[in-house]
């Protein structure tokens, strides 16, 4: 469906895409994540054809976006970052101007804006100017522009900058609704976002591309500290005395002291072996109460922050 070849884009002597080569497949929602400053936009237009890269080649559709332009960007839908819209325009008549840009044929125009309005839940301000609506429906309305000519491709630039949190679930519900029925490329530097949208990310820093793989993958490359977070009871002190006899734990740390004055620890080992079935034997000998004993979770975070301190090691499969 999409493929970058070795594409590199410089302004002058920056670099700001460095020779990055990744291959999307139909239906998928991608996430594009990075840094502010790490190629991210520049990449999104490239593959809409709004910039041209200064070497590479891009394939949208079967179609070289450098030698057939008209054809690869008719299979794109583009919401740009920070929405700019004709504020002295309607919803409807936004929508209707962007279906006559995209030459959707007239005598199934009207009915095709009325279905992407109410596809994108703009029903209720179809009537309103832009200018009027909140921040939720102006991204709404970009979407809905976007959508207009029944793209294959839809590319998001940061469709949720700005959002209340009601406003982001609903953006979010969209997306993952418009995924069924179209190849989505996302970009956000909101990493709980792309976890919970995308079935594949890549990871982009300083122009090049340090990661390809599900989030799931990437949450467990990075899990490889075996650690348990447990709050326990223990008026005479003694965890610090048993803890320095248990050979499995490398390191503990007193995370806090609850109000009931429990107390929760952190404790890791470098072994592969279940802390939690260790822990509960050795504390119950010595007679420290366990209220709660839990796995420490690995994050998209985690694994994006490691990623981006390891510099460009590859971490991903291409």
């Amino acid at each position: 469906m999409i493929e970058i070849k070795n594409v590199t884009k410089k302004y002058g002597k920056f670099l700001a895409v460095d020779n990055i080569s990744f291959e999307i497949q139909d239906g998928e929602i991608i996430g594009l994540l990075g840094p502010n400053g790490a190629g991210k936009s520049t990449t999104m237009n490239m593959i809409t054809g709004f910039i041209e890269p200064t070497e590479g080649t891009i394939v949208i559709d079967g179609y070289d976006m450098s030698k057939k332009p008209k054809k690869a960007k008719r299979e794109i839908g583009y919401m740009p970052e920070g929405v700019p819209l004709y504020t002295d325009m309607t919803v409807k008549e936004f929508v209707t101007f962007m279906a006559e840009i995209k030459k959707v044929d007239k005598k199934q125009r009207k009915e095709k804006v009325q279905k992407i309005i109410e596809q994108t839940g703009l029903k209720d301000v179809e009537k309103k100017l832009t200018r009027n609506l909140s921040r939720g429906y102006k991204q709404r309305v970009s979407m809905a522009g976007a959508l207009v000519g029944e793209p294959k491709i839809l590319i998001l630039d940061e469709p949720t900058v700005g959002l209340d949190p009601k406003q982001i679930t609903e953006i979010r519900s969209l997306i993952k609704e418009l995924g069924k029925t179209h190849t989505v490329i996302l970009s956000s530097h909101i990493l709980s976002e792309v976890s919970q949208i995308c079935n594949k990310v890549i990871i982009i820093n300083k122009g090049k591309i340090v990661a390809i793989d599900t989030p799931e993958n990437l949450e467990n490359k990075v899990s490889s500290q075996n650690r348990v977070y447990v709050t326990v009871e223990d008026g005479e002190n003694k965890i610090d005395t048993v803890v320095k006899g248990m050979k499995e734990i490398a390191k503990i740390e007193q995370v806090k002291v609850n109000e009931d004055n429990t107390k929760q620890y952190m404790l890791e080992s470098d072994k592969d072996v279940d802390l939690r079935k260790i822990v509960f034997q050795e504390f119950a000998k010595e007679n420290i109460t366990i209220f709660e004993m839990k796995k420490a979770d690995t994050t998209l975070e985690d694994a994006f922050m490691k990623i981006i301190e390891g510099g460009n090691n590859d971490v991903g499969s291409h």
